[in-house]
């Protein structure tokens, strides 16, 4: 029982997390909103290191920071796929394998539950795939590329949740710091070379004669111009702060989970993040939650149900 509350809890935190996150993409880049999000995430970590303690470990910090590297490129690869589209397919796609690799492996390290925890399993899978759908009017059919972009980063998902769940009992924090550092590194190390390429082609730019005028600078990832100190560049700098302290809670919650319960239980049911995320959006923004929406809600409260009672 408490596994599940746990699982359902992190679901909604990462969902919370992401929908600031997306808030902040609109005002700064989606990569600038995950590499600060990493930092202020890491800030959250070590402060609560003493409270929840961890002993330092090769293997710890290893898989830890083997984590941080996969959840770089998942983020990455999931931004890339979701702006090819659709996402109505691309963003349930991601989710469901993010849910599948890490029950498999669960699976062939001889997790079991019985019948009614299978049947709650894949009652909650089709569930992240109902939460998942995105409306789109103008919705096509997904390319090579954008499901093999989906597919990858929600392999990469998957593949932090089994390191993360491979880290010593003992170790506390520590992989998720080691997560975090890493990320960061990763995260800002793109930023560092993506800005190297605009300001050459800046200068290419002048150098044939191209007009540069203003004192904005290019958001990277985005096309419009940016202030670094306009309202709108500090607003995303702040929401992309609050994202990462909130992600790095959910992910206190993971490991939490994870420690108590089975990989394959955990795995499903923060699959399930699209909820939090939809649910804040009616909420704050006023959204309507489309009608397959509202029935893989109802779909995942009673999968969780079902797997309290297993």
């Amino acid at each position: 029982m408490l596994t599940v509350l746990v699982g359902l809890t992190a679901a909604l935190v990462y969902g919370f997390a992401d929908f600031i996150g997306g808030i902040a993409s609109k005002r700064v880049s989606a990569i600038r909103v995950t590499a600060i999000g990493a930092l202020s995430g890491l800030v959250v970590l070590f402060a609560a290191l003493p409270l929840l303690g961890g002993e330092w470990s090769w293997s710890a910090v290893l898989y830890g920071g083997i984590s941080g590297v996969t959840g770089a490129i998942a983020i990455t690869l999931l931004y890339a796929c979701l702006a090819i589209g659709p996402m109505s397919i691309l963003s349930p796609l991601t989710a469901l394998v993010s849910a599948f690799v890490p029950l498999m492996a669960g699976v062939l390290r001889g997790e079991r539950l019985p019948l009614l925890g299978y049947i709650a399993i894949g009652i909650a899978l089709v569930a992240v795939v109902l939460v998942g759908i995105v409306k789109e009017e103008t919705a096509v059919r997904p390319t090579l590329t954008g499901l093999l972009m989906a597919i990858g980063s929600g392999t990469m998902i998957g593949a932090f949740l089994i390191l993360i769940d491979l880290t010593p009992d003992d170790s506390g924090l520590v992989p998720l710091i080691a997560n975090r550092g890493v990320n960061a590194v990763v995260m800002f190390s793109v930023i560092g070379v993506l800005a190297l390429v605009a300001a050459r082609r800046g200068r290419s730019a002048t150098v044939t004669g191209a007009a540069v005028t203003g004192t904005a600078t290019t958001d990277v990832g985005g096309s419009r111009p940016v202030g670094l100190l306009s309202v709108g560049w500090r607003a995303g700098f702040w929401l992309a702060v609050s994202c990462g302290m909130i992600d790095a809670i959910a992910n206190v919650l993971l490991l939490w989970g994870l420690r108590i319960g089975d990989l394959s239980v955990m795995a499903v049911l923060t699959a399930l993040y699209p909820a939090g995320t939809i649910i804040l959006a009616a909420v704050v923004l006023r959204e309507r939650i489309a009608p397959l929406q509202g029935v893989g809600l109802v779909l995942a409260l009673v999968a969780a149900g079902m797997l309290a009672l297993a």
